[in-house]
């Protein structure tokens, strides 16, 4: 427990560093920074899956400038396709969140107002009911995948997780706009399956499973290693899956 805590320390001090993420290293979140927006933040959180390469290529065509647009500006505004959303989904996702609210804390008071609830979970959930209630009653499989289902929370939600992970920690890459509204401890891991894999591999997930439960169970794990800030490792775990790497190289 102590090595992997020493290596992990190490691991995750190394990459906190700006120039960690860069167009020759991408990340969404070199596209979530430029949006200076929640809402901007979230959508680049939620169309991150697939390749790094093809998530930010993507995320640099859409015009976020629209969030704070008329409805009718988005209708005439031209979106492209992403893997499992066509241009009708990315269009939808754009109307709906515009109509959360003119507050640039929104968004927050929303996940706050779930929080208070039920923790973070219910946090998501409240998240994403508001998101598919705005939607106009519209329907597709590829708007479906992309805001998830808070009725059954059984993937292990990597994309809101991910997006939490940015909005609630601060440092070299994390965003930390809503620093301080909940304690770093309650954020669960953004388990992606290369993370789920060296988490096996390091016998931090006994769990076979690739779901929630096995995000929580590394969460777990991790807090043993910092009780306060578990998710401080999620970055490093993340490149060291991306770049198969053995910890400790």
């Amino acid at each position: 427990m102590n090595r992997l805590r020493a290596l992990l320390d190490r691991e995750a001090k190394e990459r906190n560093r700006c120039d960690e993420i860069s167009l020759a290293r991408p990340d969404p979140l070199l596209v979530a920074q430029k949006t200076k927006s929640d809402l901007g933040a979230l959508i680049c959180a939620l169309f991150s899956y697939g390749s790094a390469k093809q998530i930010v290529t993507f995320l640099e065509t859409l015009d976020f400038s629209l969030l704070a647009q008329t409805p009718q500006s988005i209708q005439n505004a031209p979106f492209g396709v992403y893997r499992f959303q066509n241009s009708e989904d990315v269009r939808q996702l754009f109307l709906a969140l515009s109509t959360l609210g003119d507050s640039p804390q929104a968004l927050r008071s929303i996940f706050l107002e779930g929080h208070k609830k039920g923790g973070i979970l219910e946090g998501i959930k409240t998240m994403q009911r508001a998101i598919l209630e705005r939607s106009g009653g519209y329907q597709s499989s590829g708007f479906r995948f992309l805001i998830g289902n808070p009725e059954a929370h059984q993937s292990p939600l990597k994309r809101w997780n991910m997006f939490l992970r940015w909005m609630i920690r601060k440092d070299c890459l994390d965003l930390g706009w809503w620093e301080g509204v909940i304690l770093k401890s309650e954020l669960i891991l953004p388990l992606d399956t290369h993370t789920f894999a060296l988490c096996k591999k390091l016998k931090i997930i006994q769990r076979q499973s690739y779901d929630l439960k096995a995000a929580i169970e590394a969460t777990e794990f991790l807090k043993k290693l910092d009780p306060h800030d578990p998710i401080k490792y999620d970055f490093a775990l993340y490149r060291l899956g991306q770049e198969r790497r053995e910890l400790g190289d």
